[in-house]
């Protein structure tokens, strides 16, 4: 008969279940800095920040415009450092944020932190009529930083009340201003806001006082006001909204009055543009493209400042030129 076998078996020792270490330790206490740095990582990974910049390519961004006239009239009153500045001319002071400076503003009981930031940008340097001069230039742009669930109320309510609030603010305050070109070679490697220099637009001239037939300046002021009203017709149709003027006589004439009161009457701004200043297309575009929207471009001399060609001229070697047809 087979002797069984009996299992073997093995003597372990038992092992002690291990417990977490219990963070109310005495020695596992946090820091009381510990806890204020743990909790501001959570708050900051919750926080979502826009980036306004101040230009769109070569057109500025008109949510940057808005933010700093917006910001101006809450600068002052949270902030212990901001800019105040007057330019020539002007009557008013105004007020925005200081370079690189914060503050907090508040909306429907939501908190919104916006921060300036100004970046330099490399000087380069520039020699002109024989002197050699360095060129620096600023990158301009807002933060806006908000708690992320908060983003649809920034894009749907927040921003388009700030671009509305801007606006009232402009109409309240707006002085007329007469920009003429900046310095050629300084807006060749600064332009964009450099463009175009403003001062105070100060022209007594409108159409109560201006000396001219009674008819033809009544037909004038209905067509600015039809041309004013019309801008939605003018999107419908697929149009560029606006409209032109040729004023031509000799000097003393008064078109220069006109003009100005055509800027008082539609209170537009006027950009005086000289067209001997111009050199390349590039820099016909440019400066065209930093004009402002609801302004009177005024072409001085243009008469002079292109060559005009005489169709009736004999034709030059190699270039066919249709005889007009006699109309019966």
């Amino acid at each position: 008969m087979a002797a069984t076998r009996k299992p073997l078996i093995e003597a372990k020792p038992r092992r002690r279940k291990k417990h977490p270490p219990n963070m109310f330790a005495k020695n596992n206490i946090p820091s009381a800095q510990t806890v204020m740095s743990t909790a501001a990582s959570f708050a900051a990974s919750a926080m979502t920040t826009l980036i306004i910049e101040e230009f769109d390519g070569l057109t500025r961004n008109q949510i940057y415009r808005a933010a700093e006239i917006y910001l101006g009239t809450k600068t002052c009153s949270s902030m212990k450092l901001c800019k105040v500045s007057m330019g020539e001319k002007e009557t008013k002071i105004v007020v925005s944020m200081a370079k690189n400076q914060e503050t907090v503003d508040v909306f429907d009981g939501v908190k919104f932190k916006w921060r300036q930031v100004t970046r330099q940008v490399e000087s380069k340097n520039v020699v002109f009529q024989g002197q050699s001069s360095n060129v620096r230039s600023e990158k301009r742009s807002f933060e806006l930083s908000f708690h992320k669930k908060h983003k649809e109320k920034v894009l749907d309510s927040y921003l388009p009340f700030v671009l509305k609030e801007s606006k009232r603010l402009m109409e309240e305050k707006k002085t007329l201003k007469l920009h003429t070109l900046g310095n050629d070679h300084m807006r060749r490697y600064v332009g964009g806001a450099e463009t175009w220099q403003p001062i105070k637009l100060d022209h007594p001239a409108n159409f109560g006082t201006l000396a001219m037939n009674t008819e033809l300046k009544a037909t004038i002021m209905e067509d600015l006001e039809r041309f004013v009203k019309r801008k939605d017709y003018y999107r419908r149709v697929g149009k560029a909204w606006k409209r032109g003027y040729l004023l031509y006589g000799p000097p003393g004439t008064g078109k220069s009055s006109l003009i100005a009161a055509m800027a008082n009457y539609l209170n537009f701004d006027i950009y005086d543009l000289e067209l001997t200043d111009i050199h390349t297309n590039s820099d016909l575009r440019r400066v065209l493209i930093a004009t402002g929207n609801q302004s009177i471009l005024v072409v001085e001399d243009i008469d002079c400042g292109i060559e005009l060609h005489d169709r009736q001229t004999e034709p030059q070697p190699g270039v066919a030129i249709k005889p007009k047809r006699s109309s019966q």
